[in-house]
C-alpha cells in the first residue's frame, strides 16, 4: 500500500477538488432548511402573510409605473395568478369528474353531513404562489430583454375580459353543484325544527 508522499499528495488533490462541491452543497442545504423552517414558522399567521404579499405586490406595481414598462410581464403574472385563484376556489375533487358513490363528495342538501371544502389548491400554497410570482416578475423588470413594446391597454382590457368570463363560469359551476368555496365552523342544518319536535313530543 502507498503511503508516501505521492500517496499524500494525491488523497490531499482529491480532499481540495471535492471540497468546494461539498461546502455549496451544505450551504445550500442549510439555507434551504432555514427557509423551510421559516415558512411553517409563517402558516398560523394568516393575516400577516397577506398583508406582505400584498407589501410585495405594491412594490412591483410601483416598478413598474416609474419605469413605464414590462406590461407583457404584468399580463404574464395577472393570467397566473388567474389561474391559481381558479384552483383556490376549486374543490379538490370535481362533481364532473367523480361521482358521488365513488368517493366523498360535497353537501348538496340540508340532510347531507356537514364537510369542509377542500380545495384543489390549498390557501398557504396559494399564497405562496402568489408571493413567489410577484418577486420572480420584479426581477425580471431588471431585464430590458422582457420589456416588450406592447400597447397596454389591450392587454388590460383582454384580461378583464378574461377574468370576467371565467369568474362567471366558476360561479356557475358553484350554483350547479351547490358549494361555497369557504368553511366557517361547523353548521348545522335543521337544528330548529329538530328542536321544535323534540319539544313537542316531550309536551305530548
Amino acid at each position: 500500500m502507498d503511503t508516501g508522499p505521492a500517496g499524500l499528495g494525491l488523497a490531499a488533490d482529491d480532499k481540495s477538488s471535492s471540497s468546494p462541491a461539498e461546502a455549496f452543497s451544505r450551504w445550500s442545504f442549510t439555507v434551504s432548511r432555514r427557509f423551510q423552517h421559516f415558512l411553517d414558522k409563517s402558516t398560523p399567521h394568516l393575516l400577516y402573510r397577506w398583508l406582505g404579499c400584498l407589501g410585495v405586490a405594491l412594490i412591483y406595481a410601483l416598478r413598474v409605473y416609474l419605469v413605464e414598462g414590462f406590461y407583457i410581464v404584468s399580463y404574464g403574472l395577472g393570467i397566473y395568478i388567474l389561474n391559481l385563484l381558479i384552483g383556490f376556489l376549486s374543490p379538490q375533487v370535481d362533481p364532473e369528474m367523480h361521482d358521488s358513490s365513488d368517493g366523498p363528495s360535497l353537501p348538496t342538501r340540508g340532510s347531507d353531513e356537514f364537510r369542509p371544502f377542500v380545495r384543489r389548491l390549498p390557501e398557504f400554497k396559494f399564497w405562496y404562489s402568489i408571493t413567489k410570482a410577484f418577486c420572480i416578475a420584479f426581477v425580471m423588470t431588471f431585464f430590458s430583454a422582457f420589456d416588450v413594446p406592447v400597447f397596454w391597454p389591450i392587454l388590460l382590457f383582454y384580461w378583464i375580459v378574461l377574468f370576467i368570463m371565467t369568474m362567471r363560469r366558476q360561479i356557475s359551476h358553484m350554483i350547479k353543484y351547490k358549494y361555497v368555496p369557504f368553511s366557517i365552523g361547523k353548521q348545522r342544518y335543521d337544528g330548529r325544527k329538530r328542536r321544535s319536535s323534540s319539544t313537542d313530543g316531550t309536551s305530548d
